[in-house]
């Protein structure tokens, strides 16, 4: 999907992050947009060939109706409309909004695809929608391909929303661990001053030699279940399991939430400890149970990008940044109601650690 690699566009927008965080001085700011901003330029650098300026208004709008989509997932109006859709479709209320939402991000995404047909080289495609309007020209003549403008327009559609809220949402869940067990933090600083150092940029190459902080954010990942539900999957066959029947064709949702803290594989899951990553000599242990993106075959397939993503941003943060609490501000965690588990908006300070 182009020249450049995954990698390398996420510490590009690791770097303007940075950027940002030093700009605040230290003084007190509510990381949360900018945190969304990068996490989706980093899926518009690799569909689209090219990032948004975050302070673009049109970026913006679509965010937050990202943002409005997402927490209706949550709400009671979800639910009646999933059971009663016949009917409240003829309706007014909050879903109509939800539904003129999606329509405008498909034009949004449909007006860069134009653009991408208009300017494309098929000998050099340059990301992934010009790789997929290779594939459609490819398979022109078959009736039956999945390789078409609609799809190219869905497909940009569910990257750019499902790789945009999840991963920033776990990124401040991350940060707000850190100014509340700023013990952790120095930890996690130590280790990667003593790997990489303080100027050099962080590598998913280093994963191996920093297992305190893969236990980190591996421990973020479980206690903030930032995705309860799964996504519905359908039963491609009768199956059988424990006693019941599944028929083909149903629709089933699964609780990952129950498997990242079940007490039969995680000893006081309801507490922040890293160290249950950790085995005796400190290194990473991975744990069957610890299941955020899912589990078998259709796990979540954004979950790579995802890992890439939170690794390096969260390293390039602690590396240069000491996070605090703003005077007075320090307080329990509070949820946003919606269909993922978000840590209400904070704001915090980021002290540069070079001074």
């Amino acid at each position: 999907m182009g020249k450049r690699s995954i990698e390398e566009r996420v510490t590009e927008e690791a770097k303007f992050l940075v950027d940002f965080f030093r700009s605040k001085n230290g003084k007190p700011f509510n990381p949360g947009p900018e945190l969304t901003a990068a996490v989706s330029n980093v899926i518009c650098s690799i569909v689209f060939g090219d990032r948004f300026d975050t302070e673009d208004k049109t970026f913006q709008t679509l965010h937050n109706m990202i943002l409005e989509n997402l927490t209706f997932l949550g709400k009671r109006g979800f639910q009646l409309y999933n059971a009663f859709p016949e009917i409240l479709k003829w309706l007014p209320g909050e879903h109509n909004k939800i539904f003129l939402n999606g329509t405008m991000l498909q034009e949004f995404l449909g007006n860069l695809i134009k653009n991408h047909v208009k300017t494309r080289d098929p000998n050099c495609p340059r990301d992934f929608v010009d790789s997929f309007l290779n594939k459609i020209d490819e398979e022109a003549g078959n009736p039956e391909s999945h390789f078409t403008m609609e799809s190219l327009t869905m497909t940009t559609f569910n990257l750019f929303i499902a790789g945009t809220g999840t991963t920033s949402s776990t990124l401040r869940w991350l940060l707000k661990f850190m100014m509340e067990y700023p013990e952790i933090q120095k930890k996690v600083q130590a280790e990667i001053d003593n790997v990489i150092g303080t100027e050099k940029c962080p590598s998913l190459e280093h994963r191996v030699s920093l297992p305190y902080t893969d236990a980190v954010i591996h421990e973020a990942q479980r206690y903030a279940s930032v995705v309860p539900n799964g996504l519905p999957h359908a039963a491609l066959r009768d199956i059988k399991i424990r006693g019941y029947t599944i028929p083909k064709d149903t629709q089933i949702v699964t609780f990952l939430h129950s498997a990242l803290y079940d007490k039969k594989y995680w000893d006081k899951p309801e507490e922040f400890d890293p160290d249950r990553f950790l085995d005796e000599n400190g290194k990473f242990v991975k744990n069957e149970a610890h299941i955020p993106f899912g589990a078998g075959k259709r796990a979540c397939i954004g979950e790579a990008l995802a890992k890439t993503e939170i690794f390096i941003f969260f390293i390039s943060f602690l590396q240069k940044f000491n996070l605090k609490f703003p005077p007075g501000e320090k307080g329990p965690i509070r949820l946003i109601e919606g269909g993922t588990r978000d840590p209400r908006p904070f704001t915090m300070c980021a002290e540069s650690r070079n001074e």
